[in-house]
């Protein structure tokens, strides 16, 4: 198990998602801005590691406009040294990495275009993770989509797109339940006719589920990840007291993270949190998991193991 955050280390004063105007695009704009957001997530991931954080979802805006048909540069070639170097960190320290494109990358969309655009967006997130040199465990996920009144047809829809999508998209690609159109069981429906993973998003499932305890839901969403895959990946948060139903919490809740986790044994998975304080509930969350014995890396468990007085495993 490893524990995690997305995008943004709000201890470090730099940024990996500085991005800029269409209208001020140029290539030497296109260059100093990735070459400041290779850098600082290099930082990020340094940072991480020093604090057994070891899984991050590098933001899609790491290359501003990629995907975009005003972008002719070649940035995955003029960059291939530093996401080489990058990369070597990532695989040498065992972290895990997924990206996760905004809530426009629609697969089921019943415009064709906002599909093609889609495409580029998901064959973008790919590129980046093949110029780091990750295998296959690391994961794009994205959101069914809209069900457009049909929901049916809008499931049976995605299936047949997902179905055209590039090799290198669909080997990535990950599904999660949301917290308004699909469930849990619903995204279930969806692997079993195209063997995508499914990502389990606990938020969502309490907020917006087909009753499965989440006991059955994690044994069930981790049934579909194959040994390529890696482990189960998992997104986790819990509801902001006093706002809006669906509100992600500033900060972490210790006591509820340890229900979830007591909840999900024996099943291994990695999980992000998605709350905002970042790093910081992150820290909290790797602590509270270091006698866990599914927690990574192992010297974190033996040394909890030692200050309990239990000795060696």
């Amino acid at each position: 198990m490893r524990i995690g955050y997305p995008c943004l280390n709000r201890t470090l004063e730099c940024r990996s998602s500085r991005t800029f105007r269409l209208k001020s695009y140029s290539e030497e704009r296109l260059v100093e801005t990735v070459e400041n957001n290779l850098d600082c997530l290099f930082q990020i991931l340094r940072f991480n590691v020093e604090h057994n954080i070891l899984f991050f979802r590098i933001t899609s805006d790491l290359v501003p406009f990629a995907s975009h048909p005003v972008c002719r540069f070649d940035w995955g070639e003029h960059f291939r040294q530093e996401f080489s170097r990058i990369g070597r960190f990532i695989n040498k320290h065992k972290i895990r990495i997924s990206m996760h494109p905004d809530q426009f990358t629609l697969i089921n969309s019943l415009k064709v275009e906002i599909f093609e655009r889609s495409r580029r967006e998901l064959l973008y997130h790919g590129r980046v993770l093949d110029l780091l040199g990750l295998n296959h465990t690391a994961k794009i996920q994205i959101h069914v989509g809209g069900v457009y009144g049909d929901k049916p047809a809008a499931i049976a829809r995605f299936i047949a797109r997902y179905q055209t999508l590039e090799e290198e998209t669909r080997r990535r690609l990950v599904i999660e339940n949301d917290d308004v159109s699909y469930t849990l069981a619903d995204c279930l429906k969806i692997s079993a006719a195209t063997g995508i993973p499914v990502l389990f998003d606990v938020f969502h499932h309490s907020v917006n589920c087909s009753g499965e305890p989440v006991p059955e839901a994690v044994r069930r969403a981790a049934g579909t990840w194959k040994k390529r895959d890696g482990i189960l990946m998992t997104d986790y948060s819990s509801q902001k007291p006093g706002a809006a139903r669906g509100s992600h919490t500033e900060t972490i809740e210790i006591r509820d993270f340890k229900k979830f986790l007591a909840a999900s044994a024996p099943v291994d998975f990695d999980v992000l949190l998605e709350i905002k304080d970042k790093e910081k509930s992150a820290q909290k969350a790797a602590a509270a998991a270091a006698s866990d014995p599914r927690f990574y890396p192992p010297a974190a468990f033996a040394q909890a193991r030692k200050r309990r007085g239990a000795g060696p495993r």
